[in-house]
Protein backbone atom coordinates (compact mmCIF):
# COMPACT_ATOMS: atom_id res chain seq x y z
CA UNK A 1 0.00 0.00 0.00
CA UNK A 2 1.08 3.47 -0.68
CA UNK A 3 0.96 6.17 2.04
CA UNK A 4 1.45 10.06 1.62
CA UNK A 5 2.89 12.11 4.96
CA UNK A 6 3.25 15.63 4.74
CA UNK A 7 5.99 17.05 6.74
CA UNK A 8 8.37 20.00 5.82
CA UNK A 9 12.07 20.92 5.47
CA UNK A 10 13.92 24.25 5.85
CA UNK A 11 15.88 26.54 3.10
CA UNK A 12 17.02 29.66 4.86
CA UNK A 13 14.43 31.12 6.87
CA UNK A 14 11.52 30.31 5.06
CA UNK A 15 10.36 26.32 4.84
CA UNK A 16 9.54 24.27 2.41
CA UNK A 17 7.01 21.22 2.18
CA UNK A 18 7.85 17.78 1.87
CA UNK A 19 5.82 15.17 1.09
CA UNK A 20 7.41 11.39 2.54
CA UNK A 21 5.50 8.51 0.18
CA UNK A 22 6.26 4.87 1.63
CA UNK A 23 5.45 2.36 -0.72
CA UNK A 24 4.92 -1.06 0.65
CA UNK A 25 5.15 -4.16 -1.00
CA UNK A 26 6.33 -8.36 -1.31
CA UNK A 27 9.56 -9.34 -2.24
CA UNK A 28 12.95 -9.43 -0.71
CA UNK A 29 12.87 -7.53 3.03
CA UNK A 30 15.02 -4.51 2.04
CA UNK A 31 14.17 -0.64 2.61
CA UNK A 32 15.66 2.14 0.70
CA UNK A 33 15.31 5.87 1.19
CA UNK A 34 15.28 7.94 -2.01
CA UNK A 35 14.52 11.65 -3.27
CA UNK A 36 18.16 13.58 -2.90
CA UNK A 37 18.24 13.41 0.71
CA UNK A 38 21.60 13.67 2.91
CA UNK A 39 23.38 11.03 5.41
CA UNK A 40 21.45 12.16 8.41
CA UNK A 41 17.81 11.17 6.37
CA UNK A 42 19.47 8.13 5.33
CA UNK A 43 20.11 7.20 8.63
CA UNK A 44 16.80 7.85 9.59
CA UNK A 45 15.05 4.54 7.94
CA UNK A 46 17.78 2.76 10.91
CA UNK A 47 16.34 4.90 13.98
CA UNK A 48 12.93 4.14 12.93
CA UNK A 49 12.92 0.54 12.66
CA UNK A 50 14.73 0.48 15.85
CA UNK A 51 12.83 2.11 17.41
CA UNK A 52 9.50 0.30 16.25
CA UNK A 53 11.14 -2.64 17.66
CA UNK A 54 12.01 -1.28 21.30
CA UNK A 55 8.38 -0.36 21.55
CA UNK A 56 7.48 -3.89 20.76
CA UNK A 57 5.52 -3.00 17.28
CA UNK A 58 6.87 -5.63 14.85
CA UNK A 59 7.51 -4.95 11.48
CA UNK A 60 6.99 -7.60 9.08
CA UNK A 61 9.48 -8.59 6.27
CA UNK A 62 8.56 -6.38 3.30
CA UNK A 63 10.05 -4.50 0.68
CA UNK A 64 9.96 -0.65 2.03
CA UNK A 65 10.52 2.13 -0.63
CA UNK A 66 10.83 5.47 0.78
CA UNK A 67 10.83 8.59 -0.99
CA UNK A 68 11.20 12.20 -0.17
CA UNK A 69 9.40 14.78 -2.89
CA UNK A 70 10.19 17.36 -3.97
CA UNK A 71 13.23 14.79 -5.45
CA UNK A 72 14.87 18.46 -6.69
CA UNK A 73 14.88 19.76 -2.97
CA UNK A 74 18.23 18.76 -1.19
CA UNK A 75 16.59 17.46 2.32
CA UNK A 76 18.93 17.72 5.48
CA UNK A 77 18.17 16.98 8.78
CA UNK A 78 16.85 14.35 11.37
CA UNK A 79 13.45 16.20 11.53
CA UNK A 80 11.61 13.20 9.01
CA UNK A 81 11.90 10.85 11.22
CA UNK A 82 8.17 11.12 12.72
CA UNK A 83 6.62 11.60 9.21
CA UNK A 84 8.94 8.17 8.11
CA UNK A 85 7.91 6.18 10.62
CA UNK A 86 4.02 7.35 10.71
CA UNK A 87 4.38 6.53 6.69
CA UNK A 88 5.78 2.78 7.98
CA UNK A 89 2.87 2.52 9.99
CA UNK A 90 0.03 3.91 7.85
CA UNK A 91 1.46 1.30 4.89
CA UNK A 92 1.37 -1.40 6.71
CA UNK A 93 -1.34 -1.40 9.29
CA UNK A 94 -3.76 1.58 8.56
CA UNK A 95 -5.80 0.83 5.98
CA UNK A 96 -8.22 3.73 6.19
CA UNK A 97 -6.13 7.16 8.22
CA UNK A 98 -7.32 9.46 5.96
CA UNK A 99 -8.00 12.27 8.85
CA UNK A 100 -4.35 12.69 9.19
CA UNK A 101 -3.84 13.82 5.51
CA UNK A 102 -4.43 17.24 6.22
CA UNK A 103 -1.16 17.34 9.29
CA UNK A 104 2.13 17.50 8.33
CA UNK A 105 4.66 15.12 10.96
CA UNK A 106 7.95 16.57 12.41
CA UNK A 107 10.07 15.19 14.99
CA UNK A 108 13.36 13.20 15.60
CA UNK A 109 13.44 9.59 16.93
CA UNK A 110 15.45 8.27 19.60
CA UNK A 111 16.20 4.71 19.61
CA UNK A 112 13.95 3.78 22.64
CA UNK A 113 10.99 5.88 20.92
CA UNK A 114 11.20 8.53 22.47
CA UNK A 115 10.16 11.76 20.29
CA UNK A 116 12.71 14.46 20.66
CA UNK A 117 13.03 18.33 19.87
CA UNK A 118 14.01 19.53 16.83
CA UNK A 119 15.28 23.05 15.46
CA UNK A 120 13.28 25.09 13.22
CA UNK A 121 9.93 24.18 14.11
CA UNK A 122 8.61 27.55 13.65
CA UNK A 123 9.34 28.23 10.22
CA UNK A 124 8.63 24.52 9.20
CA UNK A 125 4.90 25.02 10.88
CA UNK A 126 4.55 28.27 9.12
CA UNK A 127 4.51 26.66 6.09
CA UNK A 128 2.48 23.95 6.72
CA UNK A 129 0.11 26.32 7.26
CA UNK A 130 0.78 28.52 4.05
CA UNK A 131 0.23 25.11 2.03
CA UNK A 132 -3.15 24.72 3.68
CA UNK A 133 -2.75 22.21 5.96
CA UNK A 134 -5.27 22.13 8.81
CA UNK A 135 -2.71 21.36 11.36
CA UNK A 136 0.32 19.84 13.03
CA UNK A 137 2.02 16.91 14.88
CA UNK A 138 5.48 17.92 16.63
CA UNK A 139 7.26 17.01 19.48
CA UNK A 140 6.25 17.68 22.65
CA UNK A 141 9.13 19.76 24.01
CA UNK A 142 8.30 21.89 20.54
CA UNK A 143 4.25 22.44 21.78
CA UNK A 144 4.62 25.98 22.33
CA UNK A 145 6.83 27.47 19.47
CA UNK A 146 4.53 25.66 16.89
CA UNK A 147 1.50 27.25 19.24
CA UNK A 148 2.56 30.54 17.58
CA UNK A 149 1.49 29.87 14.25
CA UNK A 150 -2.23 30.99 14.73
CA UNK A 151 -4.89 28.91 13.34
CA UNK A 152 -3.39 25.53 13.29
CA UNK A 153 -4.30 22.10 15.31
CA UNK A 154 -1.05 21.57 16.90
CA UNK A 155 -0.87 17.84 18.79
CA UNK A 156 2.31 17.24 20.78
CA UNK A 157 3.36 13.34 20.99
CA UNK A 158 5.81 12.00 23.84
CA UNK A 159 6.75 8.40 21.98
CA UNK A 160 5.84 6.59 19.17
CA UNK A 161 3.24 4.64 22.19
CA UNK A 162 1.47 8.29 21.93
CA UNK A 163 1.50 7.99 18.24
CA UNK A 164 -0.06 4.77 17.40
CA UNK A 165 -2.69 6.06 19.57
CA UNK A 166 -3.68 8.78 17.66
CA UNK A 167 -3.82 7.02 14.82
CA UNK A 168 -5.53 4.00 15.86
CA UNK A 169 -8.65 5.92 14.27
CA UNK A 170 -10.45 9.08 13.28
CA UNK A 171 -12.18 8.95 16.68
CA UNK A 172 -8.90 8.46 18.85
CA UNK A 173 -6.94 11.30 16.79
CA UNK A 174 -10.08 14.13 17.61
CA UNK A 175 -9.61 13.35 21.21
CA UNK A 176 -6.44 13.18 21.92
CA UNK A 177 -5.17 16.19 23.87
CA UNK A 178 -4.95 19.98 21.93
CA UNK A 179 -2.88 22.30 23.66
CA UNK A 180 -4.14 25.71 24.48
CA UNK A 181 -2.72 28.50 21.97
CA UNK A 182 -0.17 30.55 24.50
CA UNK A 183 -0.75 34.11 24.40
CA UNK A 184 2.82 35.65 24.24
CA UNK A 185 3.34 38.54 27.29
CA UNK A 186 6.76 40.91 26.27
CA UNK A 187 8.38 41.16 29.70
CA UNK A 188 11.56 43.48 28.99
CA UNK A 189 13.78 43.54 31.41
CA UNK A 190 17.29 45.32 31.68
CA UNK A 191 19.80 45.35 34.18
CA UNK A 192 21.59 48.09 32.53
CA UNK A 193 20.84 51.77 32.01
CA UNK A 194 22.18 54.94 30.71
CA UNK A 195 21.97 56.67 33.98
CA UNK A 196 25.17 54.74 35.39
CA UNK A 197 27.43 56.50 32.58
CA UNK A 198 28.70 59.61 33.83
CA UNK A 199 30.26 62.63 31.28
CA UNK A 200 30.45 61.35 27.77
CA UNK A 201 27.48 63.55 26.66
CA UNK A 202 28.56 63.80 23.05
CA UNK A 203 29.04 59.72 22.77
CA UNK A 204 25.08 59.69 24.21
CA UNK A 205 23.64 61.66 22.31
CA UNK A 206 25.69 59.58 19.08
CA UNK A 207 24.08 56.74 20.77
CA UNK A 208 20.37 58.34 20.76
CA UNK A 209 20.49 59.58 17.34
CA UNK A 210 21.56 55.91 15.67
CA UNK A 211 18.35 54.55 17.75
CA UNK A 212 16.25 56.70 16.33
CA UNK A 213 17.09 56.39 12.92
CA UNK A 214 18.57 52.37 12.82
CA UNK A 215 21.97 53.76 12.17
CA UNK A 216 25.01 51.85 12.53
CA UNK A 217 27.43 53.49 15.18
CA UNK A 218 31.22 53.89 15.19
CA UNK A 219 32.66 54.40 18.69
CA UNK A 220 36.26 55.56 18.94
CA UNK A 221 38.79 56.36 22.22
CA UNK A 222 41.03 55.51 24.37
CA UNK A 223 40.88 52.48 26.53
CA UNK A 224 38.23 52.90 29.53
CA UNK A 225 36.74 55.67 28.30
CA UNK A 226 32.91 54.12 28.34
CA UNK A 227 32.57 52.58 24.74
CA UNK A 228 31.44 49.13 25.60
CA UNK A 229 29.30 50.85 28.38
CA UNK A 230 27.24 52.90 25.78
CA UNK A 231 27.09 49.99 23.46
CA UNK A 232 25.97 47.75 26.02
CA UNK A 233 22.77 50.22 26.98
CA UNK A 234 21.19 51.21 23.35
CA UNK A 235 19.29 48.00 23.58
CA UNK A 236 17.48 49.50 26.71
CA UNK A 237 16.39 52.57 24.19
CA UNK A 238 15.47 50.75 21.30
CA UNK A 239 11.34 50.29 20.86
CA UNK A 240 9.63 47.31 21.95
CA UNK A 241 9.57 44.37 19.51
CA UNK A 242 6.65 44.35 17.09
CA UNK A 243 4.67 40.76 16.56
CA UNK A 244 6.48 40.38 12.85
CA UNK A 245 10.14 40.89 14.38
CA UNK A 246 9.36 38.84 17.38
CA UNK A 247 8.62 36.13 15.03
CA UNK A 248 11.21 37.20 12.95
CA UNK A 249 13.74 36.71 15.62
CA UNK A 250 11.84 33.43 16.81
CA UNK A 251 12.62 31.97 13.47
CA UNK A 252 16.38 32.68 13.19
CA UNK A 253 16.86 31.46 16.74
CA UNK A 254 14.92 28.10 16.19
CA UNK A 255 16.86 27.52 12.93
CA UNK A 256 20.43 27.90 15.08
CA UNK A 257 19.14 25.98 17.81
CA UNK A 258 19.39 29.05 20.16
CA UNK A 259 16.02 29.69 21.33
CA UNK A 260 15.51 29.14 24.79
CA UNK A 261 14.02 25.95 26.39
CA UNK A 262 10.26 26.47 27.17
CA UNK A 263 10.13 29.71 25.30
CA UNK A 264 7.91 30.51 22.66
CA UNK A 265 9.14 33.46 21.44
CA UNK A 266 12.45 35.62 21.80
CA UNK A 267 11.10 38.52 24.42
CA UNK A 268 13.59 41.16 23.55
CA UNK A 269 15.82 41.99 20.69
CA UNK A 270 18.98 40.60 20.70
CA UNK A 271 22.28 41.99 21.78
CA UNK A 272 24.87 39.86 19.93
CA UNK A 273 28.97 40.40 21.02
CA UNK A 274 31.13 38.27 19.23
CA UNK A 275 34.64 37.51 20.09
CA UNK A 276 37.22 39.23 17.53
CA UNK A 277 38.69 35.65 16.82
CA UNK A 278 35.51 34.69 15.09
CA UNK A 279 35.75 33.17 11.46
CA UNK A 280 33.87 34.58 8.32
CA UNK A 281 31.62 31.85 7.83
CA UNK A 282 30.42 32.07 11.41
CA UNK A 283 30.25 35.82 11.45
CA UNK A 284 27.95 35.72 8.46
CA UNK A 285 26.49 32.50 8.00
CA UNK A 286 27.87 29.22 6.66
CA UNK A 287 27.32 25.27 6.48
CA UNK A 288 27.66 22.99 9.17
CA UNK A 289 26.96 19.44 10.31
CA UNK A 290 23.19 19.90 10.42
CA UNK A 291 23.18 22.36 6.92
CA UNK A 292 23.87 26.02 6.10
CA UNK A 293 23.00 28.15 9.84
CA UNK A 294 22.70 31.63 10.39
CA UNK A 295 25.34 33.48 11.49
CA UNK A 296 26.17 36.48 13.72
CA UNK A 297 24.88 39.32 12.04
CA UNK A 298 21.63 37.52 10.99
CA UNK A 299 21.15 36.17 14.60
CA UNK A 300 21.46 40.32 15.85
CA UNK A 301 18.62 41.23 13.19
CA UNK A 302 16.70 43.37 14.64
CA UNK A 303 18.89 44.49 17.25
CA UNK A 304 22.29 45.01 17.82
CA UNK A 305 25.11 43.39 16.83
CA UNK A 306 28.65 44.60 19.03
CA UNK A 307 32.03 44.20 17.65
CA UNK A 308 34.21 45.42 20.34
CA UNK A 309 37.97 46.25 19.06
CA UNK A 310 37.18 46.10 15.71
CA UNK A 311 40.65 46.70 14.09
CA UNK A 312 40.96 43.14 15.45
CA UNK A 313 38.77 41.21 13.94
CA UNK A 314 40.25 39.78 10.62
CA UNK A 315 40.25 41.55 7.58
CA UNK A 316 38.00 39.18 5.72
CA UNK A 317 35.36 39.50 8.73
CA UNK A 318 34.72 43.06 8.35
CA UNK A 319 34.98 43.10 4.59
CA UNK A 320 32.31 40.30 4.18
CA UNK A 321 29.71 42.49 5.92
CA UNK A 322 29.73 45.30 3.19
CA UNK A 323 26.77 43.96 1.29
CA UNK A 324 24.85 42.48 4.34
CA UNK A 325 24.81 46.46 5.73
CA UNK A 326 24.22 47.44 2.52
CA UNK A 327 21.40 44.80 1.29
CA UNK A 328 20.14 44.28 5.17
CA UNK A 329 20.19 40.99 4.33
CA UNK A 330 23.29 37.94 4.13
CA UNK A 331 22.96 35.52 0.89
CA UNK A 332 24.87 32.64 0.96
CA UNK A 333 25.71 30.71 -2.08
CA UNK A 334 26.51 26.75 -1.92
CA UNK A 335 26.31 23.59 -4.47
CA UNK A 336 22.58 22.76 -3.40
CA UNK A 337 20.91 26.19 -3.54
CA UNK A 338 21.04 30.02 -2.30
CA UNK A 339 20.06 30.70 1.71
CA UNK A 340 19.21 34.05 2.71
CA UNK A 341 18.69 35.46 5.90
CA UNK A 342 18.03 38.45 7.35
CA UNK A 343 20.78 40.96 8.45
CA UNK A 344 18.56 43.95 9.29
CA UNK A 345 20.88 45.30 12.63
CA UNK A 346 22.67 47.72 14.22
CA UNK A 347 25.94 47.64 13.90
CA UNK A 348 27.46 49.51 16.95
CA UNK A 349 31.57 49.14 17.11
CA UNK A 350 34.14 50.08 19.47
CA UNK A 351 38.01 50.63 18.61
CA UNK A 352 40.96 51.78 20.68
CA UNK A 353 42.94 55.02 18.94
CA UNK A 354 46.05 52.31 18.67
CA UNK A 355 47.49 48.94 19.81
CA UNK A 356 48.05 50.09 23.44
CA UNK A 357 44.61 52.43 23.61
CA UNK A 358 46.00 55.59 24.80
CA UNK A 359 46.96 57.41 21.95
CA UNK A 360 47.25 60.33 21.71
CA UNK A 361 48.60 60.19 25.34
CA UNK A 362 52.44 60.22 24.69
CA UNK A 363 52.92 59.97 28.59
CA UNK A 364 51.00 56.35 28.29
CA UNK A 365 51.15 55.68 24.91
CA UNK A 366 54.99 54.29 23.12
CA UNK A 367 53.10 52.95 19.89
CA UNK A 368 55.04 54.37 16.39
CA UNK A 369 52.95 56.37 14.46
CA UNK A 370 53.21 53.18 11.81
CA UNK A 371 51.94 50.84 14.07
CA UNK A 372 49.03 53.58 14.79
CA UNK A 373 48.16 53.76 11.50
CA UNK A 374 48.48 49.80 10.46
CA UNK A 375 46.54 49.41 13.09
CA UNK A 376 43.61 51.82 12.43
CA UNK A 377 43.82 51.58 8.56
CA UNK A 378 42.80 47.84 9.17
CA UNK A 379 39.35 49.50 8.94
CA UNK A 380 39.02 50.04 5.49
CA UNK A 381 36.97 53.36 3.87
CA UNK A 382 34.42 50.99 1.96
CA UNK A 383 33.31 49.84 5.83
CA UNK A 384 33.63 53.36 7.17
CA UNK A 385 31.54 54.60 4.66
CA UNK A 386 29.24 51.89 5.79
CA UNK A 387 28.91 53.22 8.81
CA UNK A 388 26.62 56.11 9.68
CA UNK A 389 28.09 57.90 12.46
CA UNK A 390 31.74 57.43 13.72
CA UNK A 391 32.09 59.14 17.05
CA UNK A 392 35.38 60.13 19.46
CA UNK A 393 34.67 59.13 23.20
CA UNK A 394 37.14 61.21 24.65
CA UNK A 395 38.18 60.77 28.31
CA UNK A 396 36.25 61.56 31.12
CA UNK A 397 37.19 63.70 34.25
CA UNK A 398 37.75 63.29 37.78
CA UNK A 399 34.81 65.74 38.68
CA UNK A 400 32.78 63.61 36.28
CA UNK A 401 33.53 60.59 37.07
CA UNK A 402 32.53 61.09 40.92
CA UNK A 403 29.92 63.33 40.48
CA UNK A 404 26.64 62.30 41.98
CA UNK A 405 24.35 63.98 39.44
CA UNK A 406 22.98 61.07 37.66
CA UNK A 407 23.07 60.65 33.60
CA UNK A 408 20.33 60.44 31.14
CA UNK A 409 17.90 57.91 32.30
CA UNK A 410 17.41 55.16 29.27
CA UNK A 411 13.33 55.29 29.98
CA UNK A 412 14.28 59.24 29.03
CA UNK A 413 16.26 58.00 25.43
CA UNK A 414 13.69 55.78 25.43
CA UNK A 415 10.95 58.06 25.22
CA UNK A 416 12.40 60.34 22.61
CA UNK A 417 13.27 57.43 20.30
CA UNK A 418 9.97 56.51 20.17
CA UNK A 419 8.61 59.76 19.23
CA UNK A 420 11.36 60.05 16.61
CA UNK A 421 10.37 56.15 15.19
CA UNK A 422 6.38 57.88 15.54
CA UNK A 423 7.33 60.13 13.01
CA UNK A 424 9.10 58.13 10.37
CA UNK A 425 6.27 55.61 10.63
CA UNK A 426 3.97 58.29 9.59
CA UNK A 427 6.32 59.47 6.74
CA UNK A 428 6.91 56.17 5.19
CA UNK A 429 3.34 54.97 5.96
CA UNK A 430 2.62 54.52 2.29
CA UNK A 431 6.56 52.86 1.53
CA UNK A 432 6.03 49.20 2.56
CA UNK A 433 9.63 48.63 2.09
CA UNK A 434 11.03 51.57 5.06
CA UNK A 435 10.80 51.25 8.87
CA UNK A 436 13.39 53.91 9.01
CA UNK A 437 15.61 56.75 7.87
CA UNK A 438 18.49 54.40 7.98
CA UNK A 439 16.80 52.16 5.22
CA UNK A 440 15.98 55.23 2.90
CA UNK A 441 17.76 54.45 -0.81
CA UNK A 442 19.08 57.21 -2.84
CA UNK A 443 15.99 57.46 -4.32
CA UNK A 444 13.94 57.85 -0.90
CA UNK A 445 16.15 60.63 0.07
CA UNK A 446 15.77 62.94 -3.24
CA UNK A 447 11.98 62.32 -2.05
CA UNK A 448 12.49 62.39 1.95
CA UNK A 449 15.19 64.87 2.68
CA UNK A 450 14.42 68.18 0.67
CA UNK A 451 16.83 70.90 1.36
CA UNK A 452 16.42 74.93 1.55
CA UNK A 453 18.77 77.13 -1.17
CA UNK A 454 20.45 77.92 2.43
CA UNK A 455 21.39 74.27 3.58
CA UNK A 456 22.22 72.99 0.14
CA UNK A 457 25.09 75.54 -0.23
CA UNK A 458 26.31 74.96 3.13
CA UNK A 459 25.92 70.80 1.97
CA UNK A 460 28.06 71.79 -1.12
CA UNK A 461 30.68 73.58 -0.10
CA UNK A 462 31.60 70.72 2.63
CA UNK A 463 31.04 68.21 0.22
CA UNK A 464 33.45 69.81 -2.37
CA UNK A 465 35.92 70.33 1.13
CA UNK A 466 36.01 66.59 2.56
CA UNK A 467 35.63 65.13 -1.12
CA UNK A 468 33.10 63.17 -0.09
CA UNK A 469 31.83 60.08 -1.69
CA UNK A 470 28.08 59.92 -2.45
CA UNK A 471 27.62 57.21 0.30
CA UNK A 472 28.91 59.35 2.69
CA UNK A 473 26.82 62.14 1.37
CA UNK A 474 23.80 59.79 1.64
CA UNK A 475 24.65 58.78 5.37
CA UNK A 476 25.07 62.63 6.19
CA UNK A 477 21.44 63.65 4.80
CA UNK A 478 19.79 60.18 6.33
CA UNK A 479 21.44 61.14 9.87
CA UNK A 480 20.31 64.81 9.36
CA UNK A 481 16.83 63.42 8.64
CA UNK A 482 17.14 61.83 12.14
CA UNK A 483 18.52 64.31 14.05
CA UNK A 484 15.52 66.95 12.55
CA UNK A 485 13.13 64.33 13.93
CA UNK A 486 14.17 63.98 16.94
CA UNK A 487 13.66 67.63 17.56
CA UNK A 488 10.04 67.28 15.65
CA UNK A 489 11.41 69.65 12.86
CA UNK A 490 9.60 69.08 8.99
CA UNK A 491 12.72 70.30 7.53
CA UNK A 492 16.67 69.76 7.71
CA UNK A 493 18.36 72.95 8.20
CA UNK A 494 22.26 74.08 8.88
CA UNK A 495 22.59 72.90 12.61
CA UNK A 496 21.20 69.30 11.50
CA UNK A 497 23.61 69.23 8.63
CA UNK A 498 26.14 70.65 10.41
CA UNK A 499 26.32 68.04 13.49
CA UNK A 500 25.44 65.33 11.14
CA UNK A 501 28.98 66.33 9.12
CA UNK A 502 30.10 66.39 13.11
CA UNK A 503 29.95 62.66 13.20
CA UNK A 504 31.94 61.48 10.36
CA UNK A 505 35.11 63.17 12.42
CA UNK A 506 36.89 59.80 12.38
CA UNK A 507 36.75 58.98 8.33
CA UNK A 508 38.29 62.51 7.90
CA UNK A 509 41.52 61.20 10.72
CA UNK A 510 41.99 58.04 9.27
CA UNK A 511 41.59 58.77 5.56
CA UNK A 512 41.55 62.49 5.53
CA UNK A 513 44.97 64.73 4.84
CA UNK A 514 48.28 63.85 6.66
CA UNK A 515 48.10 66.74 8.81
CA UNK A 516 45.26 65.28 10.60
CA UNK A 517 47.15 62.18 11.97
CA UNK A 518 48.40 63.84 14.69
CA UNK A 519 47.65 64.53 18.41
CA UNK A 520 46.15 67.41 17.97
CA UNK A 521 44.40 66.76 14.87
CA UNK A 522 43.15 63.41 16.03
CA UNK A 523 42.02 64.03 19.42
CA UNK A 524 40.23 67.30 20.57
CA UNK A 525 37.93 67.68 23.63
CA UNK A 526 34.20 67.73 22.69
CA UNK A 527 31.16 68.72 24.70
CA UNK A 528 28.47 69.05 22.24
CA UNK A 529 28.01 68.46 18.40
CA UNK A 530 28.87 72.34 17.57
CA UNK A 531 31.83 72.14 18.90
CA UNK A 532 33.14 69.19 17.02
CA UNK A 533 32.87 71.12 13.83
CA UNK A 534 36.41 72.08 12.15
CA UNK A 535 37.06 76.27 11.59
CA UNK A 536 35.87 75.79 8.38
CA UNK A 537 32.59 74.30 8.85
CA UNK A 538 31.98 76.94 11.57
CA UNK A 539 32.56 79.50 8.38
CA UNK A 540 30.64 78.05 6.62
CA UNK A 541 27.52 78.00 8.81
CA UNK A 542 27.77 81.34 9.57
Amino acid sequence: MLAKIHSAGLSGMDGFLVTVEVDESDGLPKSVIVGNVSASVRESLERCQVALRNVNINIPPKRLTINLAPADRRKDGTHYDLAIVTGILRSIFLDNASFIDDYGFVGELGLDGKVRHVNGILPMVTEMKRAGLSGAVVPEPDIQEALVVEGMDIIGVEDLPDLCRILENEASFMRFPREQPVVSVHHESYNVDFSDIHGQSFSIRAALIAAAGGHNLLLSGVAGSGKTMIARRIPTILPELSREENIEITKIYSIAGLLPEGSALMNRRPFRTPHHTITTPALVGGSSGSGVIPGEIALASRGVLFLDELPLFSKASIEALRQPLEEKQVTINRLNGSFRYPANCMLVAAMNPCPCGYYPDRSKCHCTESQIRHYQRGISKPILERIDLCVEASPISFREATGSDAGTSSGELRKKVHKAREVQRMRFKDCGHLLVNADMSAKDIEHFCPLSDRSRSFIEKIFEMKSMSMRTFHKVLKVSRTIADLEDAQEINISHLSEAVSYRGLEDQLYGNRENFTPEGYHRKCNGPEEKLCKNQEDLAI
